[in-house]
């Protein structure tokens, strides 16, 4: 089952970090795979988006989410509705010093063919999508 984790450290009070990964439509300023991105509703538990990320070759494919948690200032997750892959992705947030430890994690359960053809490039593009907490921490510093 591919899965990727990454951990920084914000220099952010609790409560602005999560405000800006709760936004999904900020994921285009950190995550280079979003092509497009919209909110269907109010942000909160259950909301939806409708998100067109890079594929094989360039083309957009579709990657829409539920958000299926929604801690204020600790938790948040989310499971992917649409598209090839369906991963279940996790932020956990926790004050430290003079800032925020954020965790991202995601997962993927491959069967089939799917597991076969799909393991490693999946692999890559979460390792991927997990190191761009990095932009984010410099977005959030700036």
């Amino acid at each position: 089952m591919p899965e990727a984790v990454h951990t920084v450290r914000i220099n952010r009070q609790p409560a602005d970090v999560f405000a800006y990964f709760a936004d999904g439509e900020n994921d285009p300023q950190w995550r280079p795979a979003v092509k497009e991105i919209t909110r269907t509703g109010p942000i909160g538990p259950g909301m939806t988006y409708h998100q067109r990320i890079t594929g094989p070759g360039g083309r957009a494919i579709p990657s829409d989410y539920r958000v299926t948690a929604y801690e204020p200032d600790t938790h948040l997750a989310f499971e992917v509705t649409a598209g090839p892959v369906r991963p279940t992705g996790d932020y956990h947030f926790a004050p430290v010093d003079e800032g925020t430890e954020v965790t991202f994690k995601l997962s993927a359960e491959l069967t089939g063919l799917k597991k076969l053809l799909m393991t490693k490039p999946v692999q890559q593009s979460m390792n991927s999508e997990v190191a761009a907490l990095d932009r984010a921490k410099q977005i959030l510093e700036s």
